[in-house]
This record gives C-alpha cells, structure tokens and sequence, in this order.
C-alpha cells in the first residue's frame, strides 16, 4: 500500500478524516419530479417483500425495488439530456471510474435562496465566492448549497400553476462553470440541478443542456452541504453501472479534514 493510502487510512481511523454522507434515504414518500401531464412522468421508489424469514424463505430477507433512474439522490449522466446523445462514453456503464471521485468545492448560497425562492447563481455571483475562496480548481465538482434538503414533502418541490419554484444557476452562471473553470460536474440539493422556473431560462433548463453537452455530469437531490467546506473536500459519486442507463440512485459521499471550515 503506498504512503498516500496509508496515511488516508489512518486518517479515517483517528477521525482526522471523517466521511459525510450527502444523500436522502430513499422511500416511497421522497419527492419526484412532476413534468406536465402530457409528459413520461419519473416514478417514485417503491420496494415489495420477497420473504422475511418465513414460509417465503426461512433463512432469509430481502426486497424487490422500483424506481426511475432519477428519483431520490441521483446522478445525471450527459445521455439523460438531448444536448448529451453524441457525447463519447455518455452513460453511466461507460464513464470512466475516475470521474466518480475528486475535489469538490461548494458555493453558499443559502441565504439567497431563503430570501429568493427562484434565486439564480449568476457569474457575479461565483466571482464574489472565488474573490473569498479562491479560483474554482479546474476538473472539480461544484455544489450549489441553498439548504433546501432541510425541505420535506410539498414544500421540498415547491410547486404551483405555473410549475417549481426552487433556486439553481442562471443559464450564464453555469455557461460560466463549464466554459470559464471547466469544472467535472455540479450539484444540487433541489430535485433537478436547474432552478425549478428554468424552462424560462436561455435556452431552456441551461444547466442539462449546457453541463450534458459538454460531458459534464449532475447531481442533485443531495443533502448534509452545510457540512462540508468550501473547498478542500474530496467526493464520491458512484451511480450503478447500468447498461446505457443515463443516470442512477446513488449513496453520495464527501471525505472531509477535521479541521476543515
């Protein structure tokens, strides 16, 4: 084992490293999101008993479960988006296992987002966190943290006559991301990672079409970011490798220094 490792397992050991886990639990009643009625709709997760130690199966428990590649904390490959469909190696089975691991840095923006139930993370914006935190590193995941995992129920898709309000990047904060700081991917705690009104952005839901159609990836429906630092946590995103799928549930993770603010 090299010395890296070495020190990385000592580190976890003593709890000079500690692992935050940043994902919801996944159950019937998490929310989903809702497109119009003409639309495929993403189905909720629902799990069946196969046998719990009894006639069904003595020595054994266990579950059949349903879901839509979407639902709860999940993981946006560049395929799920039409901006992504000629992307080389778009779906989950073929991103290369790299990807799923590395610096992540997160942008408050809680605040605004309690102030502003639409706000949206403009360039301005980002360059005000960098003039504190630093230059966004290069190939590392973004998360947006606005604490609307504190959200439950129907307050979580905050939904009305005209569709979601929630907060997420402006269509040139994240042309800025992804253009300006090439940065792996980037996350939210809201159930899609644009804003809930972003059909009326330019174009239409900027952070899919403009993150998928750069290879990018998303996050979203993630939880526990007021436990993280700025910058200076490593991430773990690993969806379920599924023959072409275009995203999967996942147990999202960030690897944080005790001493880390």
């Amino acid at each position: 084992m090299s010395d890296a490792l070495i020190q990385l397992a000592q580190a976890l050991a003593d709890g000079s490293v500690k692992v935050v886990d940043l994902t919801h639990t996944l159950d019937p009643d998490f929310p989903v999101i809702i497109l119009p009625p003409e639309f495929g709709q993403c189905a909720r997760f629902r799990m069946e008993e196969i046998s719990a130690y009894d006639h069904r199966g003595p020595a054994w428990k266990w579950h059949n479960i349903t879901m839509s590649e979407h639902t709860g904390t999940h993981f946006d490959a560049p395929n799920h988006w039409i901006s992504g469909r000629d992307v080389p190696l778009n779906a989950v089975d073929e991103i290369p296992v790299d990807m799923f691991v590395g610096p992540v840095v997160v942008i408050d923006c809680s605040a605004e987002a309690t102030e502003d139930e639409d706000f949206t993370m403009d360039p301005d914006f980002i360059r005000a966190w960098e003039d504190q935190h630093g230059r966004i590193p290069e190939d590392a995941w973004v998360l947006m943290r606005t604490d609307w995992s504190k959200r439950s129920g129907a307050p979580y898709l905050n939904m009305r006559e005209d569709g979601a309000h929630s907060p997420g990047p402006s269509g040139d904060g994240i042309r800025f991301l992804v253009e300006e700081r090439n940065i792996r991917g980037f996350g939210t705690e809201t159930v899609g990672t644009d804003a809930g009104q972003g059909m009326h952005l330019s174009p239409p839901y900027p952070a899919h079409f403009t993150l998928h159609g750069a290879g990018k990836y998303g996050l979203q429906c993630l939880s526990n970011l007021d436990q993280l630092p700025p910058t200076g946590a490593v991430l773990m995103a690993a969806p379920l490798k599924i023959k072409n799928g275009t995203g999967s549930p996942l147990r999202v993770l960030a690897m944080v220094g005790k001493d880390a603010t």
